[in-house]
């Protein structure tokens, strides 16, 4: 054994001998129904287990019943009851047995196709957002065509998993099967994500009476109200302060005279209270800006970092 490591060829057939199995085992890792999606996460175990569904196909004088059987978690399991030639090989995910029955004779099974491998390489998925769900596709081994001069078919399998909320398992549909390609779909929580609102559930804020969504509609009306009087008091505070603080600094009011438009015409009696009141009202509104300009001023030079001031001399 040693002389045989010590040979460079012998020890490059058997890196890609080891490097070979290594390759093969990763890729028979089977595939365990745990998929991610973008953000979402899907459990397909709750789909697990062996189901079928069936379809017929006239062909007068006979009939042709196909029969798909699946587990998209695990290998089928061999039946004692049935002959092994009438059942798909060992590691098979899903299984087409086709049988033509005619009428006062025996059943008779003429084509058993494997159409999913077990293997992870050979599943592929996507979401699907209308209706919600999943939709997985096995690809299974070529199978010897009709035509006898042909190549064999490669054979897949496509199981859409729609989102349901119902407990129970409803049928799995028989869509298709065009010779190479067996389309199902089944409505089946599995086909939900993990961790979102699955379909049929609403919303909170969605509909009219349910969940409280009328109260809330009252709420945001009774909101909008509250605001426009909150904006309306806040402007009246804001006019009265302007206002007074207008009649203190123009005429040196004080009390009661710093309400705007009351004014106690101290000494002016040539003049009406009337003409007094559109005097003021009139100047006040004119002053307004410049006073806004001087509180904001202000308040800006309040605010203002004071600049450092420079070293070195001062000129005298």
């Amino acid at each position: 054994m040693m002389a045989l490591l010590r040979h460079p060829l012998s020890c490059l057939a058997l890196l890609t001998l080891v490097s070979a199995l290594v390759s093969a085992q990763e890729d028979s890792k089977p595939f365990d129904c745990h998929i991610t999606i973008g953000d979402l996460q899907y459990d397909l175990t709750k789909a697990g287990g062996e189901h079928s569904a069936t379809r017929e196909v006239p062909v007068p004088p006979t009939t042709i019943e196909d029969k798909v059987t699946f587990n998209i978690c695990e290998d089928l399991e061999h039946k004692s009851d049935v002959p092994s030639e009438d059942q798909c090989p060992k590691g098979t995910r899903a299984c087409l047995v086709r049988t033509n029955r005619k009428e006062g004779q025996a059943d008779r099974v003429f084509s058993v196709i494997p159409l999913a491998n077990s293997s992870a390489d050979a599943v592929t998925y996507s979401s699907l957002h209308s209706p919600k769900g999943v939709e997985l596709t096995f690809a299974g081994p070529p199978y010897p065509s009709v035509h006898g001069d042909a190549d064999p078919i490669p054979q897949s399998f496509h199981i859409k998993l729609l989102c349901s909320t119902e407990s129970e398992q409803s049928a799995v549909n028989f869509t298709s099967y065009d010779g190479k390609d067996a389309r199902l779909e089944w409505k089946t929580v599995a086909g939900c994500p993990i961790g979102t609102p699955n379909d049929g559930e609403k919303k909170p804020d969605e509909g009219s009476d349910e969940g409280g969504s009328g109260d809330h509609k009252e709420e945001n009306v009774g909101s909008g109200l509250g605001y426009f009087f909150l904006i309306l008091l806040l402007a009246f505070v804001a006019y009265f302060g302007l206002g007074a603080y207008y009649n203190y600094s123009t005429y040196g009011a004080s009390g009661a005279d710093l309400i705007p438009y009351v004014f106690a015409a101290h000494g002016a009696k040539s003049w009406s209270y009337a003409d007094t009141l559109s005097y003021r009202h009139r100047d006040f509104w004119r002053e307004v800006p410049y006073m806004l300009r001087d509180v904001v001023s202000h308040l800006c030079s309040a605010v203002r970092p004071r600049q450092a001031s420079r070293g070195g001399y001062i000129a005298v």
